[in-house]
């Protein structure tokens, strides 16, 4: 679990996070919705630590990230597995460097211990005999994928999700938006996934936050946005028409 307390941030006078408070659930797809510039990724980089908040407070399963120094966050970062828009491969190594990455840099495994688990991760991600492959070899989500394997190499209790959908079509989006829940559950893991793909929201936002204009405007689950009369939220949420198709079906059945 992840507590936000109050966190604001501004850059050159300008509010970008005003007061934001929430609660991410372990075990849980927390989603971040909100149009570009709404204060998504600046509130994901100050949980992380990537940015400073001006005020307010971070806590890791009780331990307040915004208080330890610089050895004490190195440590904690060791539990967080990011998955970065685009993927962020490096373009240099094969597969299996990039998934191992971490490894080298953090861990004491032997190098064979280290290619059992980066073959183990490929394998939960549902990609094998890739090894030797370079990104310029892969498809979109295929680089997804491996990105993601590479985000669970250390066995991570927080996985931070920035656009994991970004420059993919819709199924190949659902096959990731799957894998993400999927793996959330198996290893009890606190999600945050920042998204504007109401698809993703419909699918797999057991708890959504919404953001607008820097603020923390509505929160609460999948079903509860449908029924939802918040002004912002309803303009962000149904300018999708699969969402409208959504609340045409509801109301009918109703």
């Amino acid at each position: 679990m992840i507590t936000v307390t109050n966190i604001s941030k501004s850059f050159s006078n300008e509010i970008v996070l005003d007061d934001i408070s929430v609660v991410f659930d372990k075990g849980k797809t927390n989603l971040i919705i909100g149009r570009s510039g709404s204060g998504k990724t600046v509130l994901m980089k100050c949980i992380v630590g990537l940015h400073e908040a001006d005020k307010g407070s971070v806590i890791f399963d009780g331990r307040d990230f915004t208080k330890m120094n610089f050895k004490e966050r190195q440590d904690l970062r060791r539990e967080i597995g990011m998955l970065f828009q685009g993927g962020a491969l490096f373009d240099s190594l094969t597969v299996e460097e990039n998934v191992m990455f971490s490894l080298n840099m953090f861990s004491e495994m032997s190098i064979g211990e280290k290619k059992d688990r980066v073959n183990f991760c490929l394998k939960r991600v549902n990609l094998e005999n890739v090894n030797n492959l370079y990104p310029s070899e892969l498809s979109g989500g295929m680089k997804k994928r491996v990105a993601i394997a590479r985000a669970i190499v250390q066995n991570p209790k927080y996985l931070f999700c920035d656009e994991p959908n970004s420059g993919l079509d819709p199924k190949t989006a659902l096959l990731i938006d799957d894998l993400i829940s999927e793996i959330t559950k198996e290893y009890d893991i606190t999600t945050i996934v920042n998204t504007h793909d109401m698809n993703s929201v419909m699918e797999i936002g057991e708890k959504v936050v919404f953001l607008h204009e820097g603020c923390k405007r509505w929160e609460g689950s999948k079903e509860d946005i449908l029924n939802s009369s918040d002004v912002h939220l309803n303009d962000f949420v149904f300018a999708s028409n699969f969402a409208k198709k959504i609340k045409a079906l509801t109301t009918r059945e109703d």
